[in-house]
C-alpha cells in the first residue's frame, strides 16, 4: 500500500534492534483517514472468504481490526493479555511473547465470543517473529473456528514470521513489507502472490 510506505518513510523512526516506530500514526497516536483506506484494502483483499469475524490482540490491534471490521459488518473480537474480573473462566487460553516488551504474556478469548461457525480474518498491527499469530491462531484452532485469512499492517519479511505463515498454507496480506533497513531508510519488499488455496487452521 503505498500510502503506508510513503507514510512509514516520512515520518517513521528506525531505532536500534530494528525496531521502526510508528506511534505516531499506527499504535500510539492514530490517523483514521489512513486506517479507513487499510480496512478498505482489507476488505477487497479478503471479502469473497465469507468472513463472519475479525480477530486482533490487544491493543495496539484494536484500531486496525475496528477499521476493518467496518468494511466487513462483522463484529471484533479482541484476545485480552490480562484476565479480568468479568471473563470468568470460560475461556480459551494461549500465551505470546513479545520481542519489544521482552516477556510473556497469556492471553484470553471468552468460549461464548469464538465458535466452530466462525470464519475468522486475524488483523494485527506489526508480523515479525509470528508469535502474537500462533497465539491467536491457537484460540481459533482450540474453538474450531477457520482463519480465512491475516491482514498486517507492516510486516518485517526480514524475520522468518510471515515466511512461516505463508509456507503453513495461510494467505497473509500485509500492507507494507520492509525488506531491510539502509542507511538511507526503509526499503520496502513486494507482496507474495496468494495462496491458491486457503486452509482450515492446522490442528
Amino acid at each position: 500500500m503505498k500510502k503506508l510506505e510513503e507514510k512509514i518513510r516520512k515520518e517513521g523512526r528506525i531505532l536500534p534492534g530494528e525496531i521502526l516506530k510508528v506511534d505516531q500514526f499506527i499504535n500510539h497516536m492514530i490517523d483514521t483517514d489512513l486506517f479507513v483506506e487499510m480496512g478498505q484494502e482489507y476488505y477487497e483483499v479478503f471479502k469473497d472468504r465469507g468472513v463472519t469475524k475479525i480477530l486482533t490482540l490487544e491493543v495496539s490491534g484494536i484500531a486496525l481490526a475496528f477499521a476493518a471490521a467496518l468494511q466487513f459488518h462483522v463484529p471484533v473480537l479482541f484476545a485480552k493479555k490480562i484476565q479480568s474480573l468479568t471473563l470468568g473462566n470460560d475461556v480459551y487460553k494461549s500465551q505470546v511473547y513479545s520481542y519489544t516488551k521482552q516477556k510473556k504474556n497469556d492471553i484470553v478469548a471468552d468460549r461464548n465470543y469464538l465458535t466452530k461457525d466462525d470464519k475468522v480474518l486475524i488483523i494485527d498491527d506489526f508480523l515479525a517473529m509470528g508469535e502474537a499469530l500462533s497465539g491467536l491462531i491457537d484460540l481459533c484452532n482450540q474453538a474450531g473456528a477457520e482463519v480465512v485469512g491475516i491482514g498486517i499492517g507492516i510486516e518485517k519479511a526480514f524475520q522468518p514470521g510471515g515466511e512461516t505463515m505463508r509456507q503453513k498454507g495461510y494467505h497473509v496480506h500485509s500492507l507494507a513489507r520492509i525488506e531491510r533497513f539502509a542507511p538511507e531508510g526503509v526499503v520496502f519488499c513486494e507482496q507474495p502472490a496468494a495462496p491458491q488455496k486457503h486452509q482450515r487452521t492446522a490442528q
